[in-house]
């Protein structure tokens, strides 16, 4: 009797000192880069790592001039790099014939292709370029995470992405990637996670019209009704349309339409709305829909190059959108 209460007191002395070691256990560990310093010199590190990181996005504005790949010609069989961008809200536009647009305004911001994996290193059937875009503090970041970016020469991004490429749309680690990458005309597919919007029930998750609000209903009014059959098969299918969590992943919108780019701003003017809250990062690439290929043909290819021959200007209009300052058609 005796050994089994001292096994109890020593379990409850154990299991009191695990919980009192857990109630005092703070975030602050070793392992964080200002622990040692004092405010004024993590100020100091932080402006001067953000003046370091600006000079170097400066450096690799022009890739043409330090060794730069072989370039390829465009062919219907390419497939190019796509961009990470911000968006930064909608607006409106009008159409040379009096009908109203919205767009979305995306914003190109500190894009640069990381890292190339060729295609016997990837899946065997085509190459990857992994982009990044919207720079970001090394504060906090592993060792391993940031080894991708020194490889490359650029500041470490926000948003990592990848995409599928041809052979012939490589693009050297470190190119920077602009707005004027898309042109107006084209139809783009745009990739974001979608605004969460928690647990929600049937009526606002998936549209259900409800149940009468009156007549008899008893508590009725917003439920889903039948869920399945019984006695045979009795069972609920798969994928039924029930209460759960609604938004917060992944979602694409194909087919959109670029109105207008701003090459000064890398701002790109897309039709519509697409996924996500404003000041989310978003994925832009080359439309998959067939029909819209045809409005594709002859991009910059693999991409603009602020260095090259072309000198664009500010802004880049489609030819039935109006622009402010013009005479308005009769």
């Amino acid at each position: 009797m005796t050994y089994r209460s001292d096994q109890m007191q020593y379990a409850f002395v154990l299991c009191t000192s695990a919980a009192a070691v857990h109630c005092i256990r703070t975030i602050k560990t070793s392992t964080w880069w200002d622990e040692h310093l004092t405010k004024d010199n993590a100020d100091f590190m932080r402006r001067s790592v953000a003046e370091e990181y600006k000079q170097l996005s400066v450096d690799r504005i022009n890739p043409l001039k330090d060794e730069p790949w072989p370039r390829h010609e465009w062919d219907e069989k390419s497939r190019r790099v796509g961009l990470v961008a911000v968006k930064l809200g909608m607006m409106p536009v009008w159409t040379k014939s009096g009908e109203r647009n919205v767009v979305t305004m995306l914003q190109v911001q500190d894009c640069h292709v990381i890292k190339h994996i060729p295609k016997e290193e990837y899946d065997g059937r085509t190459a990857a370029l992994v982009v990044g875009g919207k720079n970001s503090p090394p504060f906090y970041r592993t060792e391993a995470s940031l080894e991708m970016f020194r490889n490359a020469g650029v500041p470490p991004k926000q948003k990592v992405t990848m995409f599928h490429v041809t052979d012939n749309a490589v693009i050297k680690p470190g190119t920077p990637l602009y707005a004027a990458h898309f042109r107006p005309g084209q139809y783009v597919d745009v990739t974001a996670k979608t605004i969460g919007k928690g647990f929600q029930g049937v009526m606002k998750r998936w549209g259900f019209s409800g149940q009468p609000a009156s007549h008899g209903q008893t508590k009725t009014h917003r439920r889903p009704g039948s869920l399945g059959p019984g006695g045979d098969p009795a069972k609920v299918f798969k994928g039924k349309k029930m209460p759960g969590r609604m938004g917060n992943v992944y979602d694409t919108a194909f087919g959109l339409k670029v109105w207008r780019v701003n090459t000064k701003d890398n701002v790109l003017y897309v039709h519509g709305s697409v996924p996500g809250h404003r000041n989310c990062l978003v994925k832009i690439r080359d439309t998959i829909l067939p029909h819209r290929l045809e409005k594709n043909k002859n991009p910059p290819f693999p991409t603009f190059f602020a260095d090259g021959d072309d000198e664009l200007p500010e802004d880049l209009y489609d030819e039935n959108m109006f622009q402010f300052g013009e005479p308005i058609p009769e």
